[in-house]
């Protein structure tokens, strides 16, 4: 997206709030890899479709630094809970202590671990899903996780244009382009959901489960 409408957007849009700000800003200069958080445009969309669906259980494979949890945490019903898993426990006490400082702190249940182990041994059917974790195993976490949205629930999967190496040449593609690419045939033929792929960011595709 250039630059210019992006901005456009935003001044447009719904603030971040201080405590999002904050986090952005920390994200990016203490963490490798910030691009990995989701951010204010983004972060407005997840609010704003958790507002339109009003999930009571939510699942998030891939929390990063926590700013989409919180975002999604402002938009669910007020008695909803948020189960979000990181795998990397280095990064688990900055991720907890901006848990702590948000007011919907209560609506969110915090994870360290491989989610194909901990998703098992929740017992909740989930009415929206966001998957944003380890591009190789995207086919991998959607069978993981497809029992356990209800019937008429969601499944977000992020980054699914990434960053256009979809469309690139075959030689080109490394290991998580790969599991994207197959992430995306399977969905594309799975006659079990409803799909449509968004050109938000890095490509975002929002999935229907009849």
């Amino acid at each position: 997206m250039d630059d210019r409408i992006e901005d456009y957007i935003l001044r447009h849009s719904d603030e971040e709030g201080e405590l999002l700000s904050r986090l952005n800003r920390e994200t990016h200069v203490k963490l490798l890899r910030p691009r990995m958080l989701s951010g204010h445009l983004q972060g407005r969309i997840l609010k704003m479709l958790c507002r339109m669906i009003k999930p009571r259980y939510v699942l998030e494979l891939g929390t990063f630094t926590g700013y989409s949890a919180l975002c999604m945490a402002e938009g669910i019903v007020p008695d909803g809970e948020i189960h979000t898993i990181e795998i990397d426990d280095e990064i688990e006490d900055f991720t907890r202590s901006y848990f702590e400082q948000s007011e919907y702190k209560e609506r969110i249940r915090f994870y360290i671990g491989d989610a194909m182990h901990i998703v098992p041994s929740i017992d909740r059917v989930f009415d929206l899903v966001f998957i944003d974790a380890d591009k190789r195993h995207y086919v991998e976490y959607y069978d993981l996780v497809f029992d356990k949205v209800r019937s008429g629930g969601f499944i977000l999967a992020d980054n699914t244009l990434w960053d256009g190496k979809v469309v690139t040449e075959p030689q080109s593609r490394d290991a998580q382009t790969v599991g994207i690419l197959r992430f995306n045939e399977m969905i594309a033929a799975d006659n079990r959901v409803e799909k449509v792929i968004l050109p938000l960011r890095d490509g975002l595709t929002l999935i229907w489960k009849k």
